[in-house]
């Protein structure tokens, strides 16, 4: 759905308190999570025929009743048909860190179903919008062999500057910006603790240059903290990369009643219905 967005809308127009309001904003990398990341993830893995276990870990005293026992952590693992791709909901479970904020979804796919590594991962913190992760989800699970390499970086930055971004002026080999400067997807030097299943990747001495991954962030104000970040360890092949690079610069509105506050009014934004 189409819709034109106005800046001068106001956020906040009157509404009966039984009815929340929303509207259509963009850009959508800017446009946050809409408070609802597990859902929308979770709704486009059912649609595509994905099965979900929850695992619940806690600890239950002697003698205590089944309903008091303490909840530690529950994890919620979504996995496809053929078990070679799979996402786990991981927000709850102590998840490390992306720019100081939690990993809330990991997204892993190996070559053999009979083996409990994965080949690659990928990684995405809250406010990352639903709809760029239902991209990248929608092209691993068409792709027949979720694990075999696929095109070269141009892939993601032709993606990207199809929309309008722009090339990096120091490496325009390896990453792009949008338009304002908020947002970037650069090839480099993965962050610690990205799992990836090339040994290389294990074995790398300390002055040897590092297998490169794709990494993207929002930075709404430079300096203030990252809105989101996503990571793609060494392995993921570049077109499911361009999956998410082509969603994440969309120009097309995305629906949101909840709007993140550092990018709210930076927003376009048009009352939904």
């Amino acid at each position: 759905m189409e819709a034109y967005l106005h800046p001068d809308f106001p956020i906040d127009p009157p509404a009966p308190a039984s009815v929340p309001s929303a509207y259509w904003v963009g850009p959508r990398h800017l446009a946050g999570d809409d408070g609802r990341l597990y859902d929308a993830v979770a709704d486009t893995l059912a649609g595509l025929g994905w099965t979900s276990l929850t695992i619940v870990r806690g600890r239950q005293e002697p003698d205590e009743a089944p309903g008091d026992r303490q909840v530690l952590r529950s994890t919620v693992l979504h996995f496809s048909p053929d078990s070679l791709r799979w996402a786990q909901w991981v927000l709850p479970d102590e998840p490390f860190h992306l720019g100081n904020l939690p990993i809330a979804w990991q997204v892993s796919a190996r070559t053999d179903p009979s083996s409990p590594l994965a080949q690659w991962s990928a990684y995405f913190t809250p406010e990352v919008p639903g709809e760029i992760l239902a991209g990248f989800l929608a092209a691993l699970d068409a792709r027949d062999q979720p694990a075999l390499p696929c095109g070269g970086p141009e892939l993601v930055l032709d993606a990207v500057t199809a929309h309008g971004w722009l090339r990096d002026g120091d490496q325009p080999g390896s990453g792009a910006v949008d338009p304002t400067f908020a947002s970037h997807i650069r090839l480099g030097e993965v962050p610690p603790l990205i799992q990836d299943g090339d040994p290389l990747a294990l074995v790398a001495e300390a002055d040897e240059a590092a297998l490169a991954g794709w990494q993207a962030w929002a930075e709404p104000v430079l300096g203030a903290g990252y809105l989101w970040a996503a990571s793609f360890s060494a392995s993921v092949p570049h077109d499911l990369v361009a999956a998410f690079a082509d969603s994440l610069s969309s120009s097309a509105p995305v629906l949101r009643r909840v709007l993140p506050e550092s990018t709210r009014d930076r927003l376009l934004r048009a009352p939904a219905g």
